[in-house]
């Protein structure tokens, strides 16, 4: 008998995978409201979007055993693998001012 529904998992995973955008959004929200934890948790659950962790680690040149311990809750990488498994999901670090201090320097 097919499936003739979805999960609400399937449903996001394939919202992330269609609009890559749309999981660099979750990323920065997560980064936004959320702690360290928060962040590997959001990585491992997305890296369902871009082929499992086995794929994503596959594409970062990471172990797949370490990459599932790195996105676990007491997961800490390094930048440069952090960098590799955002790179294998299309996606990199960026840089941003706080809104607070871009309104300082609006009205100096």
């Amino acid at each position: 008998m097919a499936k003739t529904y979805r999960t609400h998992e399937e449903a996001t995973v394939e919202m992330f995978c269609k609009d890559p955008a749309l999981a660099a959004d979750y990323l920065n929200a997560v980064l936004e409201d959320g702690d360290e934890t928060d962040l590997m948790l959001a990585l491992r659950a997305l890296s369902k979007a871009f082929g499992g962790v086995q794929e994503v680690a596959r594409q970062a040149d990471v172990n797949a055993h370490t990459l599932y311990r790195t996105l676990s809750e007491k997961g800490n990488p390094e930048l440069k693998t952090l960098s590799a498994i955002l790179k294998a999901m299309g996606m990199r670090l960026a840089i941003q001012p706080l809104n607070i201090h871009s309104q300082r320097h609006a009205h100096a």
